[in-house]
C-alpha cells in the first residue's frame, strides 16, 4: 500500500541498531489483572512531573513489582497528594466556620477551576452548594465531605471499567495519545494483565515513526508473551502494518489484538489523514473493527488533556478514556473536567510502571483521595 510522507518527529530519542526479533515467552503468573480486584502493591514515592514527550521506561517497570503490603485505594491517594495540595490548601482558610453567602461560594468556584476541575464542574459544583447549604455556617470538613460527594456524583457515570467482548476473536483495540502520554507502556500493562489470564494477545507497532517506541514494544511482547507485529523499516505505513496485524491475529486466534498508534500532533492534518486510513484499512477486513478506541492522556498536562480529546474525538471515534501519571501530578482534577464535559467513559487510571498501577477507575475513591479524605 502507498506510504505515507513522512512527518519529522522533533526530540524523539533513536534507536542505532534494528529491532530485536520477537521472542515468545510464558507471561509473568503473578501479573495482576486491572479488571479485577486483587491486593495492590506498596505505596510508591511520587515520581517528579516529566517533560512532555520523555523516553519511555524500560522493561523492567513492568516486570519488577514491589511486594504486595497496601492496597491501591493508599497509593492513589499517595499519587494524588499533590493534587490533593491544590485543590484543599485554599479550602482551608476559605471555611473554618463561616457561613456561604455568595462572596464564599464565588471563591469557592475560583478554587475548582484553579485545581483543573474546569468551569463547567465548578459552575455544577457551586450551584449545587447554593441549592444545599446557602447561608448556612459550613466547617473545612463539611465543605470536604460535601464536596466529595459532588464530585463522585459527576464522575459514577464515566467510571466503567474496561472489558473487551471476548466472543469477537479478535477483539480489536485501537490505542490513540499524543507520544510522551505513556500510550506504549499502557499497551504493554494491559498485554501483561491479559497474558496473565491465558489470553492470547498480538500487539501492532503502529507508530512506525519512532524506532523507540517499537523497540520497546518489541521487548515488551517478550516479557509478556505477547507476539508483536512491526515494521519492516521506520516510517512505514502504519495502515498497511495494521492490516497485516489483523490477518496475523486471525491466522493464529489471537484474543485481542492492540494496536500502537503515532500521536505526532504538531502535524495534526498528517496524523488525522493517518488515524482514519488505519481504520479504513482495517473496515476492509471487518466492517465492526476497531472494536474500541482508547485515547491515553497524561495527568500532568492539566487542562490541555481536555483540549487533546476535543482533537482526536475529531479524527477517530474514541470510545474510553486511560489517564496515567497521576502519580506526581498537581492536576489530577482534570479528571472531573473530562466527566463533566466529553462524559466518556474512563476505564482506567495509572499511578506508576507496575502493571499493577494500572487499575479500575473508582468514583467514589478518587473522589475521596482527590480531597483528602481517607
Amino acid at each position: 500500500m502507498p506510504g505515507i510522507p513522512e512527518e519529522p518527529d522533533l526530540g524523539e530519542p533513536e534507536v542505532a541498531q534494528p529491532v530485536p526479533k520477537v521472542v515468545h515467552l510464558h507471561a509473568p503468573p503473578h501479573a495482576p489483572s486491572m479488571l479485577r480486584e486483587e491486593p495492590a502493591p506498596a505505596p510508591a514515592a511520587p515520581r517528579a512531573e516529566v517533560p512532555p514527550a520523555p523516553p519511555a521506561p524500560g522493561p523492567e517497570a513492568l516486570a519488577e513489582e514491589p511486594a504486595t503490603t497496601g492496597g491501591f485505594f493508599s497509593r492513589l491517594k499517595a499519587g494524588l497528594s499533590r493534587s490533593t495540595a491544590r485543590l484543599t490548601e485554599n479550602l482551608t482558610g476559605l471555611f473554618r466556620k463561616r457561613r456561604l453567602d455568595d462572596a464564599a461560594l464565588e471563591e469557592l468556584e475560583e478554587t475548582l477551576i484553579t485545581a483543573d476541575l474546569g468551569l463547567p464542574a465548578a459552575q455544577r459544583i457551586v450551584a449545587s452548594f447554593r441549592r444545599t447549604r446557602f447561608g448556612k455556617e459550613v466547617g473545612e470538613d463539611e465543605v470536604k465531605s460535601a464536596l466529595a460527594e459532588e464530585i463522585a456524583e459527576i464522575l459514577a457515570p464515566v467510571a466503567q471499567p474496561f472489558r473487551p467482548d471476548w466472543g469477537r476473536k479478535p477483539y480489536v483495540v485501537l490505542v490513540v495519545g499524543v507520544n510522551g502520554t505513556g500510550k506504549t507502556t499502557t499497551i504493554a500493562k494491559l498485554a501483561q494483565n491479559y497474558s496473565a489470564e491465558g489470553r492470547r494477545v498480538m500487539m501492532a507497532a503502529g507508530d512506525t515513526f519512532r524506532a523507540a517506541a517499537v523497540e520497546q514494544l518489541q521487548i515488551w511482547g517478550e516479557r509478556t508473551g505477547s507476539t508483536v507485529v512491526a515494521p519492516a523499516k521506520e516510517g512505514a505505513d502504519a495502515a498497511g502494518l495494521a492490516h497485516e496485524a489483523l490477518q496475523r491475529a486471525r491466522a493464529e486466534a489471537a484474543d485481542i489484538l492492540l494496536i500502537d498508534t503515532a500521536g505526532r500532533l504538531h502535524n495534526k492534518a498528517g496524523l488525522m489523514e493517518e488515524l482514519r486510513k488505519v481504520v479504513r484499512v482495517l473496515r476492509k477486513l471487518d466492517a465492526e473493527v476497531p472494536h474500541a478506541v482508547l485515547l491515553v492522556l497524561d495527568a500532568t498536562t492539566g487542562q490541555n488533556a481536555v483540549q487533546q480529546c476535543k482533537v482526536f474525538r475529531e479524527m477517530v471515534d474514541v470510545t474510553g478514556l486511560i489517564v496515567t501519571k497521576l502519580d506526581g501530578s498537581a492536576k489530577g482534577g482534570v479528571v472531573v473536567a473530562l466527566a463533566e464535559e466529553f462524559g466518556l467513559p474512563v476505564h482506567a487510571v495509572g499511578v506508576g510502571e507496575t502493571a499493577a498501577d494500572l487499575r479500575p477507575f473508582e468514583a467514589r475513591d478518587y473522589a475521596r483521595s482527590l480531597v483528602g479524605l481517607s
